[in-house]
Order: structure tokens, then sequence, then C-alpha cells
């Protein structure tokens, strides 16, 4: 049987959305031209995934089959709509940043293909370690782009922390170029698919050598 430290680091790096799957990739170069936006972004979808598969296990046993797909919909719709309240509530600067994208939270494949791949056939506890898996690896790949994005196309790291954790982090920002001398492109859209490939090509290439490092140590040893 499979455990939840399993089901946590196949979401997190076996199968990350971002990295591996490649699913939800308009909200994630849209959104990351700054760490703080992937962020938010990142945090609400984390959000959002783990309740989904948390709910549905939680119910599967209670759902006909033919109204699965239309109660796993409308239950993200559901969580996508609070989650944007709380963001317009607390949180509006940063909303006002992430636009239409934290809505269209309802339309990311990676939620309802782990509703319906996983969720909905374990029980509670994976289904808890699989959405925050698949959450945290989503969210780690906005935090990275928008990151990398940032710190190349403005020379600064945090900027806008204040509007995710208030005013008194307006100080966290750190500027490493003075204004208009950072890489234009970086904040662009080439700049985000290229940021993307960069960090595939780092990951395939850590998963090779992983795997390749048993096979170097036993030929060494014989």
């Amino acid at each position: 049987m499979t455990a939840p430290v399993d089901s946590f680091r196949h979401g997190l790096w076996q199968a990350n959305p971002g990295l591996v799957q490649l699913l939800g990739l308009c909200p994630l170069l849209a959104v990351s031209t700054t760490m703080i936006n992937g962020l938010g972004l990142g945090l609400a979808t984390l959000a959002v995934i783990t309740a989904t598969n948390v709910l549905v296990s939680a119910t599967r046993h209670w759902l006909h089959q033919d109204l699965r797909l239309p109660f796993f919909v409308l239950l993200i719709a559901t969580l996508v709509t609070g989650v944007d309240l709380i963001f317009q509530a607390w949180f509006f600067d940063l909303h006002a940043n992430l636009g239409l994208f934290i809505p269209l939270i309802v339309t990311n494949c990676v939620i309802l293909g782990r509703a319906e791949a996983f969720a909905s056939k374990n029980p509670v506890l994976l289904s808890l370690a699989d959405g925050v898996g698949h959450g945290l690896g989503f969210a780690g790949v906005l935090v990275l782009l928008g990151g990398l994005r940032e710190l190349f196309g403005r020379g600064t790291l945090l900027h806008g922390a204040e509007q995710l954790f208030g005013p008194g982090a307006a100080g966290l920002e750190i500027v490493f170029l003075q204004s208009q001398q950072g890489l234009l492109l970086a904040s662009l859209p080439p700049g985000a698919f290229l940021a993307l490939a960069l960090l595939v090509a780092l990951r395939n290439r850590l998963t090779r050598d992983r795997r390749a490092a048993p096979a170097r140590s036993a030929s060494q040893t014989s």
C-alpha cells in the first residue's frame, strides 16, 4: 500500500505539475512576473487542491458514478470562490495584481485530475498527502519562476511583499540593480517560456544524475 510520504514525494517531484506534467501553464507563465505574485497564486492553488482532495476522498463512497464529475467541478468552483473572496478581503492589492487568475484556478487541470485519478479512489490521509505534494510542487515552480524573472527583469527579490505579509514586510525587498537596469526579456512572455525551459532541463538533469549514481558506484566497486 502506498504510504502518505510516497504520495507527497510523487506530487512534489516525480510528477510535479509544472515541470513534469506541464499542466496549468497559462497561470504559471502569466502570473510569475515576481516572486510574491507566484507565491500568492501558489498558496491559493495549494489550498484548493488540498481541500478538494480531502473532500472528494471523504465523500467518495456516497457519490453516484454519473454525478461524480459534476460534483467535482461544483466543489472546485465553490472552493475557488471562497479563496477569491479571502484574497479580496485581506490581500486586495495582491488580488488586483493576480486579476482573473485566481478564479481561473477552477480550470486548472491538475486539481480535477487529482480528484478523479487519485482522491476518488484512495483514503483521506493519502489524498491529503497527494494534494499537499502536488500543490507545493506547483507553488514551488511558481515561486522559483517568479524569483528568476523578477531577479533578472527588475533586479529585485520580494518586491511587493507587503501585499501578502502586511505593511511591515515592505522592508523585505532586496534590490540588486537600480530600476531600468534589468533584462526586459525576463519580464515578457518569452522570458517566462525560457525560464520554465531552464527549470525543466535542470529537473531532468538532476533526475538523470540521481538514477545514474548507483550504476557509477557499482562500476567503481567492481
